[in-house]
């Protein structure tokens, strides 16, 4: 954090399409969703925390950058005034990253503004190349093994569901603005974000705070979408009649409304989850509406969340443990929360899925799915759905 004083100015302007308003050479930060959200470049402010205490830390490090602010906010409505962008890692013992953007521009139902923070230093990008991503060609064998395993420890009781990620890395440089607008454009009803190298574009809100309201959606069940509407039809009607896809619903809804139950009240949680049908996949969806009870901010509230049934399993320490000591994989920011936070606690997190995290010298970026694995779970049809979850990067980043 910078020792100089820190100015921070809202004011109106007229909407735009937020993405287009990034500088090529500046390092994008982005948060957007059905052409809504909050876009961002240079840094005014950036810190790294980790361990178990991690979302405290960045709540703490946050409040004293907002007390040492001056701000001048026109307009004092969420996303406005000092903005920070957080990537939070899956595992404690990952770096989780907070960045205070110089230039902030939001747009929410018909208006928007920008905020400027000062001082900042621009984060200039590495200008790509050229060239083509390069990707081996996928090997599913230790990821089938791995589904088998695990089958095989559900039914011996040590848990009832678990989360199983793998990595596809591709080498070659990312040209990420192409990317982002790529992602904007195909899955406009997913969020489009990108913090610190992650990227990606993500169907899963894990917490909405705005005031006393708090919203949660929970996807867990997967099946392609077709290009016929038909046969896509009728897939989503087995995905809902699937005893499978329903148990693995289930429990992701269970764990999101107990753990929002700590901190709120009138839980409003549908008794039947929908559809929630995307360019490329259809997932089942459960909307959680709640009332908070207290001034818990959204960093707090998604510390609370995380990590849910849908990214980790269930129990979640058993989970847990599986995940760490049999994946073979560092999740690093993958499956973590991805979003916003302001001055007053207000924000959204998503939970970073359907991404790839970018090299540190920007040769590469590893794409991560990962599949919710219960009783019925089958290792072919797991792969699979894992390689229709990579699809949607895959294709932002194919340069054809």
């Amino acid at each position: 954090m910078t020792d100089l004083p820190v100015t921070v100015r809202t004011r109106l302007v007229e909407p735009a399409d937020l993405l287009t308003l990034i500088p090529r050479e500046a390092a994008p930060m982005s948060w957007v969703h059905e052409g809504d959200g909050l876009v961002g470049w240079d840094v005014a402010a950036t810190t790294t925390v980790r361990g178990p205490e991690r979302f405290a830390r960045a709540q703490r490090w946050w409040a004293r950058f907002c007390e040492a602010a001056h701000i001048d906010d026109e307009v004092m409505a969420p996303g406005t005034g000092p903005v920070a962008f957080a990537s939070f890692s899956f595992d404690a013992d990952d770096e989780s990253v907070i960045t205070v953007p110089g230039t902030i521009v939001g747009r929410r139902d018909g208006k928007a503004w920008i905020t400027t923070i000062t001082p900042h230093r621009p984060d200039p990008l590495p200008t790509p190349h050229g060239g083509r991503l390069h990707e081996p060609h996928p090997d599913g064998e230790h990821y089938r093994r791995l589904v088998a395993h695990a089958v095989d420890e559900i039914a011996a009781g040590v848990f009832d569901k678990v989360v199983l990620a793998r990595g596809v890395r591709l080498t070659g440089e990312v040209d990420v603005h192409r990317t982002l607008h790529r992602l904007a454009d195909k899955y406009s009803d997913c969020w489009t974000f990108s913090v610190h190298g992650l990227i990606g574009a993500t169907p899963e809100l894990l917490v909405r705070r705005t005031g006393e309201q708090v919203m949660s959606r929970v996807l867990a069940g997967t099946v392609p979408r077709m290009p016929d509407d038909h046969e896509s039809g009728q897939l989503a009607t087995a995905m809902v009649a699937s005893d499978k896809a329903r148990e693995e619903h289930a429990y992701a809804v269970t764990s999101v409304a107990q753990a929002l139950g700590t901190h709120c009240t009138d839980l409003d949680v549908p008794d039947e989850p929908s559809v929630l049908r995307l360019a490329n996949v259809q997932h089942l969806a459960t909307d959680v509406h709640a009332m908070l009870v207290d001034e818990t901010s959204v960093v707090a509230i998604a510390a609370a969340l995380h990590p849910t049934a849908a990214v980790c399993g269930t129990p979640t320490e058993r989970a847990m443990q599986y995940i760490l000591s049999r994946e073979e994989l560092d999740r690093g920011r993958y499956a973590g929360p991805v979003g916003w936070f302001d001055a007053n606690g207000d924000g959204e997190f998503g939970i970073a899925l359907r991404c790839g995290q970018i090299a540190d010298d920007h040769t590469s970026i590893e794409l991560l799915a990962g599949c919710g694995i219960v009783a019925g779970s089958d290792p072919d049809s797991e792969f699979e759905e894992s390689e229709s979850k990579l699809a949607a990067m895959r294709w932002a980043l194919d340069d054809d």
